[in-house]
């Protein structure tokens, strides 16, 4: 900008030793509106960091990049395959938004698992002005910091070095743990399976098996151990046959910098105008760009020059022969604050706020790792996902009364037993309601795996019951009761709560009428089931009626697909003799 200035003015007749003195100031202007501009309006990015693909692995060589940036990015694609310690593996992402920047590229070798490897954004953010961490953003040769080799603090205990054996990461979203509880103690045999330890993670306690063989030497985290990092050291063993009591305790890692002790000189913009002598800035709206950048460089009121264009606009000329007549300077920019500075001190009036010292004790509640993942999905969910909402009510007196003979004949299954098997079936018979959305399209899943929500001490946790629509009323029965008890000590495995291509909430029993539920992508539709009511019909007699609320993603799922799907499931329940009916595939599983 300062440049064309500079031409255009010695055009304009300008002396040139005047200019250059002027250009030297704008050129330091523009430097300072630089650093204001990059600091104020990039975007925060989400970091993506190097995944844990396998219980041992502790770093991995990127083969290949699969996005590129500004590509989307969906639940569930595949961002870049990377060579563990076992096998080239697909690393899936569960976010959803923009690769903003790939800060670590293809063929780079040996990434620690919690690496910074990428940079995403919501979609609708300008990914190109991605903020970059400062630790991956500082080229090495502007930095002051001179960070020399790491080096180690010295190890302890024996001389037999020892295996690591990292946290590792037992979930895609998983970024640290807790652990739970040690099954095996120092001087325990370990083979292949063996289950060491059970880690809390975002989503359930699971259990931490081992792929090596050895003998467990020593336990570096016992216990309720809290806050993990994914790869952080838990624990040694040493090959079979080694002096386990004489193993070998790693030094921890350091990188020793040294800073430059410089003082950092802020850009000043020379001006013959008094600093302490206030700049008025007036309004620029209007003009062209080159009219503009004159007017805002000499804080000129543009109304006070006469134009000398068509119908009297204001033309570049105009401005600068007004410079010369009036022999003006360039005015200092408008004093803004950089980064981490505090501006001109004003009058702040503190509020001291203090725990109440009277009335009833309080206890603070952390959230755990699983309702702090709850609260971000759902909150993704209700704020990308358009949901609509239907609601049909079924008269479910025989229902009740077909759940009555069956507990006589001595099949205990309960109301929402016979809602799942109603769903699946549903599903069959409405397909165009049993999809994901994934990628911006619609993907129709082919078998009814119904997720039914559970409520645990964690947070809540959906089982799958897979193929429901071929399995009998008391099979479901007893599969919901075998993964609703493992929900609630935290026993599930990774396959048995993540998937599903539709869920069941039910709050009948806790005597709520009638509720909405947020969907889980990337499913696109969740049932939200009332508890029965008594009415008195139009005849006179009395009906006990139970409300279902389809909450659905409007996006995949039309009003009516989802009107054909309620009026289904209403006639189902209704009806409930045909949800005795086991399908062919099911004799045949059960014969075999």
């Amino acid at each position: 900008m300062a440049t064309s200035l500079f031409r255009t003015a010695l055009k304009g007749g300008l002396h040139k030793n005047y200019l250059r003195k002027t250009l030297r100031a704008s050129l330091n202007l523009e430097k300072i509106l630089c650093i204001h501009t990059s600091s104020f309006l990039n975007v925060k990015g989400q970091e993506i960091n190097m995944p844990s693909l396998s219980p041992t692995m502790t770093e991995g060589n990127i083969v290949k990049w699969l996005k590129k940036e500004g590509d989307k990015i969906s639940a569930g694609d595949v961002l870049c395959e990377i060579q563990t310690d076992k096998a080239i593996m697909a690393f899936e992402t569960e976010e959803e938004g923009v690769l903003a920047k790939i800060l670590v590229p293809e063929d780079a070798k040996e990434i620690k698992v919690g690496s910074l490897i990428a940079l995403m954004v919501a979609e609708g953010e300008d990914w190109k002005t991605v903020e970059i961490p400062e630790a991956e953003g500082v080229a090495p040769a502007a930095s002051n910091a001179q960070e020399e080799p790491e080096e180690s603090e010295q190890s302890t205990g024996g001389n037999t070095p020892g295996i690591e054996l990292t946290m590792p990461s037992l979930s895609p979203t998983m970024s640290e743990g807790t652990i739970i509880k040690w099954h095996k103690q120092p001087g325990d045999k370990i083979s292949a399976g063996d289950v060491l330890c059970d880690i809390q993670t975002d989503k359930a306690v699971m259990s931490f098996e081992t792929e090596e063989e050895g003998t467990l030497a020593k336990i570096l985290l016992g216990d309720d151990s809290k806050d993990v990092k994914v790869g952080d050291l838990i624990a040694l063993m040493v090959a079979e046959g080694e002096d386990w009591n004489d193993v070998q305790v790693p030094g921890k890692k350091k990188t020793k910098s040294t800073v430059a002790k410089e003082d950092v000189q802020k850009p000043k913009v020379e001006s013959q105008t008094s600093s302490s002598e206030p700049t008025t800035r007036h309004s620029y709206d209007g003009y062209s760009p080159a009219v503009r950048s004159l007017l805002e460089l000499y804080a000129i009121d543009g109304s006070k020059i006469k134009g000398t264009g068509k119908q009297g606009k204001l033309l570049k000329g105009d401005v600068l022969k007004h410079v010369t007549e009036n022999n003006l300077s360039i005015k200092p920019p408008r004093t803004v604050p950089l980064p981490g500075e505090i501006s001109s001190p004003q009058p702040v009036t503190s509020t001291i706020v203090s725990r109440p010292t009277k009335g009833p004790s309080y206890v603070d509640i952390p959230l755990t790792g699983m309702r702090l993942t709850i609260a971000k999905r759902l909150t993704e969910s209700k704020t990308m996902i358009p949901h609509a909402y239907a609601t049909a009510e079924s008269n479910i007196d025989s229902l009740l009364g077909l759940r009555k003979q069956l507990k006589l004949a001595g099949i205990n299954v309960s109301v929402n037993d016979f809602i799942i098997k109603a769903v699946a079936i549903a599903l069959k018979q409405c397909p165009l309601v049993n999809c994901h959305f994934v990628k911006d399209q619609v993907v129709l899943q082919q078998t009814s795996d119904i997720s039914v929500a559970v409520a645990t001490e964690s947070g809540l946790i959906t089982p799958i019951v897979t193929n429901a629509d071929s399995k009998a009323l008391d099979e479901i029965s007893a599969e919901i009761k075998e993964l609703a008890g493992r929900a609630r000590i935290g026993k599930l495995q990774l396959h048995e709560f993540q998937g599903g291509s539709f869920t069941i909430s039910n709050l009948g029993m806790f005597d709520i009428s009638e509720f909405s539920a947020i969907i889980n992508p990337p499913q696109c539709g969740i049932l939200a089931i009332g508890s029965g009511r008594p009415i008195i019909a139009l005849n006179g007699k009395p009906q006990t009626i139970m409300a279902a609320t389809l909450s659905y993603d409007s996006r995949a799922i039309s009003e009516s697909a989802a009107s054909d799907f309620l009026e289904t499931l209403q006639g189902l329940l209704q009806a409930p003799a045909s949800l005795l009916l086991t399908s062919p595939a099911a004799k045949k599983r059960a014969s075999n």
